[in-house]
């Protein structure tokens, strides 16, 4: 895989989350169902995965069907479900064949009996890759994720084996889905819009936001490596001044 010149390779992010739009909205100006789309979506996905892996990117996360997707026509949801099952059933040898690691976060209990079956079975046959860590948000949904870390924080408080003053960011971050990934540097969305619809809101407090008009069926390697010039033409300052992150730097930097 050719990786152009303009991607510092010490620079890259070490998690990357997708939010992937678009796919009934490609279809439809070419005159097809919204489920083609979704098909089409799934060559992306491939491509997108295969090129982390050749950068040797560490996380990607793909907000695959958020917990607001279950009020979609049920149609479509089925017809997503299937083409999860599907996917997943083709895909899993190719992944453990290039050293993935494939985790799901959100409400697995939600998804169809087939989907968990299939989910699990991907999930332990590449549990010793270590490569790319592939993680599926699958009836994922935000704000339910930190009202799930909530309770379950609540319940070690009236258990007694948690002290309500030591409640803070990291014992949050332990309670969420996420609690054994880094956060996510960069966040893509597709399609042209400006927003991150109840996608690891906690999580991308610090992460760089890129936008750009391609729908998600349409996006390929190279678009990927456009999201990572931009990113890499940031200055990440979490709090700090210009002056302050200069001077850290070390002198090869």
């Amino acid at each position: 895989m050719n990786i152009p010149e303009t991607i510092d390779r010490n620079r890259l992010p070490q998690h990357i989350a997708i939010i992937m739009d678009g796919n009934g909205r490609w279809a439809k100006e070419r005159g097809e169902d919204r489920v083609y789309g979704h098909y089409e979506g799934v060559v992306s996905v491939r491509e997108i995965v295969d090129a982390c892996g050749a950068l040797g990117i560490g996380y990607l996360t793909l907000y695959a069907f958020s917990s607001e997707n279950w009020n979609r026509p049920k149609a479509e949801v089925d017809a997503l479900m299937e083409l999860l099952v599907n996917t997943i059933r083709r895909e899993v040898d190719d992944l453990n064949r290039n050293n993935v690691r494939m985790h799901v976060i959100g409400h697995f209990e939600s998804l169809p009996e087939a989907c968990q079956t299939e989910l699990q079975e991907a999930i332990d046959i590449t549990a010793n890759n270590t490569g790319l860590n592939l993680v599926l948000a699958l009836s994922y949904g935000s704000r339910d994720e930190i009202a799930r870390a909530a309770r379950l924080i609540a319940e070690k408080v009236a258990a007694g084996t948690l002290k309500p003053e030591d409640v803070n960011d990291d014992v949050l971050a332990q309670h969420l889905y996420t609690h054994a990934f880094p956060d996510p540097e960069l966040m893509i969305r597709t399609s042209g819009e400006h927003r991150i619809s109840n996608f690891l809101m906690y999580q991308l407090a610090y992460a760089e936001l890129y936008f750009t008009n391609v729908h998600w069926p349409d996006f390929r390697q190279q678009n990927l490596y456009d999201a990572l010039h931009n990113y890499q033409q940031r200055e990440r300052r979490f709090g700090k001044t210009s002056d302050q992150i200069q001077t850290t730097k070390p002198d090869h930097a």
